[in-house]
């Protein structure tokens, strides 16, 4: 028998699963992203983001707290840099010439975060560092510097204490609106290198002992290894960008082809399965459309998705089967 020549990881057995039925919220810093975005595209039923990228864990607990509020912005809670109004609150793709369309923007994926974490089956939490920028004139915690002199922050690093603290006491709360809610928290594999390379240890061993404490905790909370994924079964840079410091595609790929195993059943494996079938079938480009290739092509295509929607009727497709039907009445095909 051949050797193994990687070290695995082993990922204990989530009892519950993540189906098209399942309603998700991401929220933080790299992998909320990244697998976020491979949840959107295979059409499940994700709130990804609403604050945009979010890095240190009181951040995220502050986002966390303006969703179980339903917090409205108002003109205060914005500030213009430049051309750009901002929020401390938010990553800069929350930004607009417009204060008025900011706080519009803001606001609408306030109230629509809300109402998905009252509902949610799962949490994911991705920390990204355990350093943080406190704005000075405020003595409060930022999610984002916007570029902002740094002569207007005090950096300095939350302590494990503090991170369990804070969500000892935010957990519950969470569970007070939505019992049923299952929270995985996972650190980020990307290496915050501006912090030195001890520096960034140093910050993810603080985040990982302060999730364990969690997890030792309560029942509800568990941890997904996408960072001991990276660093032991990927220890080798092909895996990373250019940059080498972000994962590169194939390494996102393994890290979601990981997720799949650890929360996906048979079932929705092959929902999946059909789902990218109907993707792939969006990217076909014949050369001519006025043909009776592209109309049975078309109708074989509308078919899979019926049986898909009438199989798995939460599997938000109604958007893709409209595109392949209108191309039907566009070139005369439909009935």
């Amino acid at each position: 028998m051949l050797p193994l020549l990687r070290t695995v990881v082993d990922i204990p057995e989530f009892e519950k699963k993540i189906s098209y039925s399942s309603r998700l919220i991401f929220l933080g810093s790299c992998f909320s992203e990244e697998i976020g975005q491979k949840l959107e595209q295979y059409l499940f039923d994700i709130e990804l983001n609403p604050f945009g990228i979010i890095y240190n864990p009181a951040s995220v607990a502050e986002s966390l707290e303006i969703l179980l509020e339903k917090k409205v912005f108002r003109e205060k809670d914005v500030f213009q840099r430049g051309q750009l109004w901002l929020s401390f609150y938010h990553h800069s793709r929350f930004s607009s010439t417009s204060r008025d369309e900011l706080l519009e923007k803001i606001n609408s994926r306030i109230a629509q975060a809300h109402s998905q974490l009252k509902k949610a089956n799962f949490l994911f939490i991705t920390f990204g560092t355990a350093w943080v920028y406190i704005l000075n004139e405020t003595g409060k915690i930022v999610s984002n510097c916007h570029k902002l002199p740094q002569k207007l922050f005090t950096r300095r690093m939350l302590s494990v204490k503090e991170i369990v603290d804070l969500y000892s006491s935010l957990l519950p709360r969470l569970w007070e609106i939505n019992q049923e809610l299952e929270i995985v928290f996972a650190i980020s594999p990307v290496r915050h290198w501006k912090d030195g390379a001890v520096g960034n240890q140093y910050s993810k061993a603080t985040l990982i002992v302060a999730v364990q404490e969690l997890v030792n905790r309560y029942q509800q909370v568990k941890y997904f290894p996408s960072y001991e994924i990276v660093m032991d079964e990927l220890r080798d840079y092909r895996f990373y960008a250019d940059d080498m410091l972000h994962i590169g595609s194939q390494g996102v790929e393994y890290v979601w082809l990981r997720f799949r195993d650890t929360f996906f059943d048979q079932a929705t494996e092959r929902a999946i399965t059909e789902v990218g079938k109907v993707l792939k079938a969006m990217q076909h480009r014949p050369q001519n459309k006025n043909t009776d290739d592209y109309r049975k092509f078309l109708s074989s295509t509308i078919e899979k998705i019926m049986i898909l929607r009438k199989h798995h009727p939460y599997i938000k497709i109604d958007h893709i089967l409209k595109y392949f039907m209108d191309e039907q009445k566009r070139f005369g095909y439909a009935d």
